[in-house]
């Protein structure tokens, strides 16, 4: 098959970001193929740009190195992968007087959601919750009294916290002024 310079290009690129998860991942060429279900001949092409995969060839690859075809089709984009200043819209539950703006844009297959939250000064401790996943949060400014397992920690701005999100937690903001606090967590929240 003869490619033109923009599917030779694309051919490229592609090769190039299965070669170099293939790499992170520690996987020889032998175990991708296999695990692929495709000759190691032709990973080794498809690699080197020589050889386009087929769909299901490509979906074989993903599944061998624990991705979403989506992983390799899908190119970053101002849409997918910036977020500006002036598109963020705070929103903020019935039961809550927290006000959030969401960071990350929804993206299909994406599990890590950041979130800009402002929490008005004075605020009670919010209600006890557990659920599968991480949480990190950066207080950006004022304090937050955050709760893990029942023992307290008082953050200041430029202060962190990371936790696994089935310790059961809860934070608060205690202050005399608002904190504002970026929120990442895995799995998105929504």
């Amino acid at each position: 098959m003869v490619l033109n310079v923009e599917s030779a290009r694309q051919a490229a690129d592609l090769g190039s970001k299965i070669r170099a998860l293939r790499h992170r991942l520690h996987k020889t060429l032998d175990e991708t193929a296999t695990a692929a279900g495709i000759s190691k001949p032709f990973l080794s092409q498809v690699e080197r740009g020589l050889a386009t995969p087929s769909l299901t060839s490509l979906a074989g690859i993903a599944a061998a190195l624990g991705v979403t075809l989506q992983y390799f089709v899908d190119t970053p984009s101002e849409e997918r992968s910036v977020r500006r200043a002036g598109q963020l819209r705070f929103f903020s539950f019935a039961d809550s007087t927290d006000l959030f703006a969401r960071l990350t844009n929804s993206s299909v297959g994406s599990q890590l959601e950041s979130i800009l939250v402002r929490l008005p000064a004075g605020q009670p401790s919010a209600e006890v919750t557990t659920h599968a996943g991480e949480e990190f949060v950066y207080v950006i400014s004022g304090e937050m009294s955050l709760t893990l397992e029942g023992k307290t920690f008082v953050l200041y701005a430029g202060d962190s916290a990371h936790y696994e999100s089935t310790v059961p937690h809860s934070w608060s903001n205690t202050g005399n002024v608002e904190t504002t606090l970026v929120w990442v967590g895995t799995p998105r929240l929504f």
